[in-house]
């Protein structure tokens, strides 16, 4: 499932969605409401928009959450995070494409993405992705948009790459985009990957550190920049859970949400995913130079076009009722096919090996 070069990123950070702005009030600023003050200074932002941020707690003074009747007065440090306006001249078309929702109430809805779908309408893309299905289902459904009619983002606070199957969480509601936004952006939601891997990590646990940004060679791959020059400074934390001597699987918990960061603190700590034809997993990178094993990780390649990468569970706060929620998931047959296959290989190797007394 090849990615198309000209496609932007459908694996943008979380934060990418969100604006976050400083703003320092002049000394002769005379008393007035923040919403007030703050609409002048940024006209892409609705009132309405606003005065959600400030009751979800993301609009701060002097690091201090406000009411909406707070009057800002000179001097005072203004911290403001919204979620991101979205692309200008990007119209919608309500699409009726079959999405798996696995939790939904009135002010958000969960859901688990297939592999291949593209998240958000760009070059390329501009039917048939997860946005084009959502702003079917609440039209069909009758939910107001959120963004005053205008938003074309229909509640994404965060996305995940087009060949990344798993969960996301949508919001349906001002208030709710700009609570859940705040959690993403402050990185206290609750996000497990599990990713089959090349190789097997010398430690059952262990964290990658490093920053990570766009390749000065390559401006479609990331990279890691070891000594922070470049990029932004990114964490996964990592657990073993099975070893199969070629691959292994392994959970991934997300510290940061950068561009492709899975995908490439594995690669730099050399373990890149299995299958990942931008980061080097589509190609034979552990095993034995015996035809039939090439056979057969070719043929795990065709069950698995695409790289293994599951967004297997979500936790964050309910933006209403203040209840943590979270979410688990299955993993998608290609990757349970996949992993199930290496599996059963390396039992017959172990058989074989036993009884010939060679080492694997």
């Amino acid at each position: 499932m090849q990615e198309d070069p000209d496609i932007p990123d459908q694996d943008q950070a979380d934060e990418e969605y969100s604006d976050y702005n400083e703003i320092l009030v002049d000394p002769n600023q005379s008393p007035i409401r923040i919403d007030k003050f703050l609409i002048d200074r940024m006209q892409r932002v609705s009132r309405n928009r606003l005065q959600n941020a400030i009751r979800a707690g993301s609009i701060r003074v002097d690091g201090q959450e406000i009411k909406p009747n707070f009057k800002v007065k000179p001097g005072q440090s203004i911290t403001v995070l919204v979620p991101k306006p979205p692309h200008d001249g990007v119209r919608i078309v309500p699409q009726p494409i079959p999405i798996d929702i696995i939790y939904e109430d009135d002010d958000l809805l969960v859901l688990n993405k297939t592999p291949g779908m593209v998240v958000h309408p760009g070059v390329g893309h501009w039917r048939g992705t997860l946005v084009n299905a959502l702003a079917y289902h609440f039209q069909k459904n009758k939910v107001p948009t959120v963004g005053d009619g205008k938003d074309n983002r229909v509640g994404l606070v965060h996305r995940i790459d087009k060949n990344t199957s798993g969960l996301m969480v949508v919001a349906k509601t001002e208030f709710a985009m700009s609570h859940l936004a705040k959690q993403f952006f402050y990185h206290t939601v609750q996000r497990t990957y599990y990713a089959l891997v090349w190789g097997e990590p010398k430690e059952d646990f262990g964290t990658v550190r490093g920053h990570v940004g766009r390749d000065r060679k390559d401006r479609q791959l990331f990279t890691v920049f070891p000594e922070g020059d470049h990029g932004k400074w990114a964490v996964t934390h990592y657990k073993v859970l099975e070893r199969l001597y070629y691959v292994s699987l392994i959970q991934c918990n997300l510290e940061t949400g950068r561009t492709h960061q899975i995908r490439v603190h594995l690669k730099h700590i050399g373990n890149p995913l299995f299958s990942d034809e931008r980061y080097g997993g589509d190609v034979i990178v552990k095993g034995t130079v015996f035809s039939k094993y090439k056979m057969f990780v070719q043929k795990v390649f065709n069950v698995m076009p695409r790289h293994a990468l599951h967004a297997k569970s979500l936790g964050f706060i309910h933006p209403t009722t203040g209840e943590a929620m979270l979410f688990d998931s299955e993993l998608p047959p290609d990757f349970q096919e996949a992993l199930d296959e290496w599996r059963k290989y390396v039992e017959v190797r172990k058989a074989a090996v036993a009884k010939s007394g060679h080492p694997m």
